[in-house]
């Protein structure tokens, strides 16, 4: 719980004024109506997304979904317990009827000025909670725009940094290893998750052009077995669809080195390069020059040698301070890595 430490820290209750297309879809719910579910999900998404947005914008600390996942508070319960139906003969009175307030005043309390009333609900089973599903949705909605607000914070330093007349490199190790870490995914999940993530980081990339961005992604400093590292093929068409101009990834260690065959079948965008790993971090074994330039050709044949620039599988001090690798061992990798590429640049550009 966030407490006023160093100011005083502003938040609401909850409930904010709904879209009028959501509240299109509560009351066709409520008249038994057919409802695009597809549809509503996206739109919701985007809602909450913006509602959120909004709050930021106004500077409002702590933030919600605006409960807009919900018709009520209080009637959504009808929705996600099991043992209830609708009395569909019993009046809908407001709830205010028969109160101290609404003797008092009773013209005001009958013009129907309050909220919509809830159906009557009756027992005709035992109780079940049945509204895990839509729970999750609110719960993946609030996150997803949480994501969204830190991409919209992280484009003001992109953007500066792509101003000033730099490249920017994001890098993005999280995009893969995400499946090691989370064992009780399935594929499925996990491309559900990392889709997200590339909407977010495309959402942040929005105002900058391709050509000055490159993605790195990889699978970290992990030194050890590795043999639960998520394969290139099975993520290749999201890493496409990031605002890249080039694509940075793990292609010398011994679990990757043979995914230059994923190449062979994914199209790379005309404009596109590919920096594939052709020395490792992964090894102390500093690698030979001869096979670096393999390695570059391999990649030239299938995508052209102007759409190929050599880099490494990851960084070689990941934290201040780290040293996976010896400084003395990393200058000799990147003299490989410069014999390679110019042996390779006299292959493929004949002995020029």
């Amino acid at each position: 719980m966030k407490r006023s430490t160093e100011r005083i820290l502003t938040t609401h209750v909850g409930s904010l004024p709904r879209p009028a297309d959501l509240l299109d879809v509560v009351q066709a719910r409520e008249q038994g109506k057919r409802v695009d579910e597809k549809a509503h999900a996206a739109r919701l998404r985007a809602a909450v997304a913006d509602i959120v947005r909004k709050q930021i914008e106004l500077g409002i600390d702590i933030v919600d979904d605006g409960e807009f996942g919900k018709p009520s508070f209080v009637s959504y319960v009808n929705e996600r317990l099991g043992g209830f139906e609708v009395d569909t003969e019993m009046p809908r009175p407001s709830p205010w009827a028969g109160s101290r307030e609404a003797k008092s005043f009773p013209e005001f309390y009958g013009q129907g000025q309050l909220a919509a009333r809830p159906n009557h609900m009756v027992c005709t089973a035992p109780i079940t909670y049945r509204g895990m599903a839509q729970l999750r949705i609110d719960i993946d909605n609030l996150k997803a725009a949480h994501l969204f607000a830190i991409a919209d914070a992280l484009r003001e330093e992109y953007e500066a940094i792509v101003n000033a007349g730099l490249l920017l490199q994001v890098d993005d190790p999280h995009l893969v290893t995400y499946w090691i870490k989370e064992p009780d995914l399935t594929l499925e999940q996990f491309r559900k998750w990392a889709q997200l993530r590339v909407e977010a980081l495309n959402h942040a990339l929005r105002n900058i052009a391709p050509e000055k961005v490159r993605h790195h992604t990889c699978y970290g400093i992990n030194m050890g077995p590795r043999v639960h590292d998520l394969e290139l093929k099975h993520v290749i068409d999201l890493i496409l669809n990031i605002r890249a101009g080039a694509y940075s990834f793990e292609a010398a260690n011994p679990r990757h080195e043979h995914e230059w065959k994923v190449w062979e079948s994914a199209k790379l965008p005309a404009g596109k390069a590919l920096i594939p790993g052709v020395i490792s971090h992964s090894t102390v074994l500093v690698e030979h020059p001869e096979l670096v330039a393999e390695r570059i050709c391999r990649y030239v044949k299938l995508v052209g040698r102007e759409n190929v620039i050599a880099g490494s599988d990851c960084g070689f001090a990941t934290f201040a301070g780290s040293k996976e690798v010896h400084p003395s061992i990393v200058w000799a990798k990147f003299k490989s890595l410069t014999e390679g590429a110019r042996l390779a640049s006299r292959q493929l550009w004949n002995g020029r």
